[in-house]
């Protein structure tokens, strides 16, 4: 089985991740591999923090590795907090305190122009032989996969499960449930994560027919 590694040890992703891909690939966290540092994540763009943090782990750790990066994107808000969604409270990975944010910002903004989007960037890197230097594993080009989902930002929060901003985030598709309020397969269906997910998977099933 092909192992490669995800650059997180956020354990709601990589028990998300882990979902989707099944056993097809054996994902390995930044926990798995001893890698402990803080990879920073100061790009402008998901697609440039998704690079960094797979370039990362491939230059220091050696292995085969994808990263994400996830975006939400609210229209009234003139796309915020898009880059800044992990921090957009003020402490990173403070759900509670990004949800608030975004209710506060958004109190007197009518259901119809509450519409939002959340965006992944995947970002791939991957070892190769070359037998033509002294150093017979090289990194080849960064490969990149995206997945986005359409939606609208509710006044309160529905909803027990997920994480991030799942508990005010309702999908256009669906049944009018929010992410939170979902079974993981049922989020993983329709998810901008899924998508991205489903076509790195696709990418890696037709490269080493797995």
């Amino acid at each position: 089985m092909k192992k490669i590694v995800f650059a997180t040890n956020n354990a709601h992703k990589l028990e998300e991740l882990r979902q989707i891909v099944g056993d097809k690939i054996e994902i390995l966290s930044l926990n798995d591999i001893g890698c402990h540092e803080d990879i920073p994540e100061t790009a402008d763009t998901l697609q440039g923090n998704a690079e960094m943090k797979a370039r990362y782990v491939a230059d220091h750790y050696g292995y085969d590795c994808f990263s994400d990066d996830t975006g939400l994107e609210i229209d009234a808000l003139n796309g915020a907090p898009g880059v800044h969604s992990a921090r957009y409270g003020g402490v990173a990975h403070d759900s509670d305190r990004n949800i608030d944010r975004v209710l506060r910002e958004m109190k007197d903004v009518p259901m119809e122009q509450r519409t939002a989007r959340f965006r992944t960037v995947v970002a791939l890197i991957e070892r190769e032989e070359d037998d033509t230097t002294e150093f017979p594993l090289r990194f080849e080009e960064m490969k990149f996969f995206d997945g986005k989902v359409e939606g609208v930002i509710l006044t309160e929060r529905h909803g027990e499960g997920g994480f991030g901003y799942d508990s005010i985030f309702k999908p256009v598709e669906g049944d009018g449930r929010t992410f939170a309020q979902m079974q993981p397969e049922e989020k993983n269906a329709i998810s901008h994560r899924g998508r991205a997910v489903r076509k790195l998977v696709d990418y890696l099933t037709e490269q080493y027919l797995i």
